[in-house]
């Protein structure tokens, strides 16, 4: 399969129907097909040769769906951009893979010169905003306009489909190659479990860029949905859209879901259209899970586990699974499309119940990191893709993930694992958001420190948290030292950044 093989079929079997609404733009799939066609010729007309990778540094739109698209279509790679790295970062990822086409936004503009004076191969700019074209750049809509459609490439199967750079939560981005069959085999089989509504409503307000929202995109496309872009995540559009445009399928990070249930206007909105909430990205609480079960009664709510090297999706948590009083806090079981096994040092399978590292194999693994052979040796192994995370498998093959292994703490020479602290830190009444880090201790050599923000109007003392938690968890996993913040260091995805807390506080 390809990327743009659904847009064939919803031409073919839904001409008339809504593709993209985007503020007040709507576009149905006839004519998101002949846009798609056209920008496609404008980029052919540009010199775009086959393989060539062409950039995307925007916040969501229906544009971005287009621009994805019409570079398959013109037989090229795409290379979407965090939207939240610094020029320096956005540079590196341009110059290492060697792109000579980017388009850029109205939030972005400004930064063509600069981008362009760091990155010698670059050398065509295309703006994609709504606001005025900078004379320094060309225009979008006059691309589509003026140019002459192409047939499709029908890039397919093992070809590159686009460069992902992974966020940077763990060292420096590295990009990450996914194919065609890549993407597909992610999506199919999410969709495979009912994952999402045939020809619902999804929202896209977590950023386009991140593979978690294109493996959303590619589910609705092959089930014949609609898109509803909003430019990015805020509680009260995310909500005004649910309502305003009576959403079926939502992809939210437990960040973004906490700053939606427990914001004071939720209840002004009505949510009853909502019928799938797909989370991941981090790990979830407990207590937050109840709250957003509760905000959303309607909705199915499904945990995908996974990586930017895995397309994105490894394994899923199902929505009768969160009434379990054990696996709701799993990471679920092997998607239809994958294999895990939990190995240790030497790749070897434990026993049920034992820890090691996870490992996932299938037809999602990455083809490799764009220029990193070494990297990618070590990464995947005779076809499975070691993922860095700690964790064990029950008897019935759920798959519980303890820690990033380089990040599990060590105090007194016992191991603990920061989610299963985490868990129960956030069970307590005054904390909406917790992270758990170990912090250099002179007696212990590592000690448990959580991080915490707090309901408003509350207090929390490491003594009242300390009392909490012994009640569900051994001593030495209590945290002994408490910090409380107003917001945590976050990445785009949402993942919280324990990088940045460890060099706050270490």
């Amino acid at each position: 399969m390809h990327l743009t093989q659904p847009l064939h079929r919803n031409r073919q079997q839904r001409p008339d129907a809504v593709a993209t609404i985007c503020g007040d733009r709507s576009l149905t799939h006839t004519e998101t097909y002949d846009r798609v066609a056209a920008l496609a010729g404008g980029l052919r007309s540009l010199g775009t040769d086959t393989d060539e990778r062409i950039a995307l540094l925007a916040l969501n739109s229906d544009r971005y769906l287009h621009i994805i698209l019409a570079v398959a279509w013109a037989d090229a790679v795409i290379v979407p951009v965090n939207t939240r790295w610094s020029v320096k970062e956005i540079a590196y990822s341009l110059d290492e893979a060697g792109v000579r086409v980017l388009f850029l936004d109205d939030a972005f503009a400004a930064l063509s010169a600069e981008l362009q004076a760091l990155c010698p191969n670059l050398t065509t700019v295309i703006h994609c905003g709504d606001g005025r074209t900078p004379d320094d750049m060309l225009a979008f809509d006059a691309l589509v306009t003026e140019s002459t459609p192409v047939p499709d490439a029908r890039r397919r199967g093992d070809a590159v489909a686009g460069i992902f750079y992974t966020g940077g939560t763990t060292g420096f981005p590295k990009g990450v190659m996914l194919s065609h069959r890549n993407l597909f085999a992610s999506a199919t089989g999410c969709a495979a479990t009912g994952a999402w509504s045939t020809a619902g409503r999804a929202l896209h307000a977590a950023p386009m860029f991140h593979l978690a929202d294109l493996a959303s995109v590619i589910g609705h496309m092959l089930l014949g949905g609609t898109h509803v872009m909003i430019p990015a995540f805020d509680p009260v559009a995310t909500l005004t859209a649910i309502a305003d445009h009576r959403i079926t399928d939502a992809l939210l990070v437990p960040t973004m879901i906490q700053m939606t249930v427990d914001h004071p206007r939720l209840a002004e909105f009505d949510l009853s259209s909502l019928r799938h909430i797909m989370y991941g990205a981090s790990p979830i609480s407990e207590s937050l899970l109840d709250r957003a079960r509760n905000a959303f009664p309607s909705a199915a709510f499904l945990q995908g586990y996974g990586m930017t090297e895995l397309a994105p999706v490894a394994s899923l948590l199902h929505d009768e699974d969160h009434d379990h009083p054990v696996r709701r806090r799993s990471a679920g079981r092997a998607a239809p499309h994958a294999l895990i096994k939990i190995v240790d040092p030497d790749g070897n399978e434990v026993p049920r119940g034992d820890f090691g590292e996870i490992v996932v194999t299938g037809d999602h693994v990455m083809l490799g990191y764009w220029n990193k052979p070494d990297e990618t040796a070590a990464a995947v192994q005779a076809g499975w893709m070691h993922t860095g995370d700690g964790g064990y498998m029950d008897e019935d093959g759920f798959v519980f993930v303890a820690d990033r292994i380089k990040d599990m703490i060590i105090s007194g020479g016992e191991n603990v694992y920061s989610i299963e602290v985490e868990n129960v830190v956030a069970k307590h009444p005054a904390v909406t958001q917790c992270a758990v880090i170990a912090v250099p201790d002179a007696q212990w050599g590592e000690r448990v420190h959580a991080v915490v923000s707090l309901v408003p109007g509350t207090t929390l003392t490491l003594e009242e948290l300390r009392e909490h938690s012994k009640k569900e968890i051994a001593g030495y996993k209590v945290p002994r030292s408490l910090a409380v913040v107003d917001s945590f260091p976050t990445s785009a995805a949402g993942k919280i950044l324990k990088r940045d807390l460890r060099q706050q506080y270490v």
